[in-house]
This record gives C-alpha cells, structure tokens and sequence, in this order.
C-alpha cells in the first residue's frame, strides 16, 4: 500500500470551531478531512481559472509588441 505524506498547517481555534460546526452532518470524519476537501476543491478551481486565460493582459501586450516588432501585426 502506498503511504501519503502529509503536513501540519496551523489554523486559529475559533476558525477550527467554526469549520467543525459547518461541516457537521456532511459525512466528514475530521476537520482535517473537511479542511483538505476544501482546499483540493478551491485550488482546482483556481486552476482551472488560470488554464482558461493563461496570458495575463501584460502578458498578451508585451507579445503584440514583439509580434509587431517582426511585423505581423
């Protein structure tokens, strides 16, 4: 079987208390398991964001200038 490693991220205790209210009556054993949940969902998001618009605007101006600068546009 193949082990996960794993880190310590440290949260304040009143954000603790609160995830563990909401995540009451979700089938989530932990807060742990509830927290990293979260944060698999809210990272995917932000790729997903970051792969429908990989260039951001000063990225696609400084490639207009250099495209210009050979002369296709």
């Amino acid at each position: 079987m193949r082990r996960r490693k794993y880190t310590t991220v440290s949260i304040p205790v009143s954000l603790y208390e609160r995830i563990k209210s909401i995540m009451e009556g979700t089938g989530f054993k932990s807060v742990s398991d509830y927290v990293t949940y979260i944060l698999r969902e809210v990272v995917s998001m932000h790729e997903r964001e970051r792969m429908a618009s990989p260039f951001s605007e000063e990225d696609v101006e400084r490639i207009k200038e250099k495209l210009r600068a050979l002369g296709y546009l």
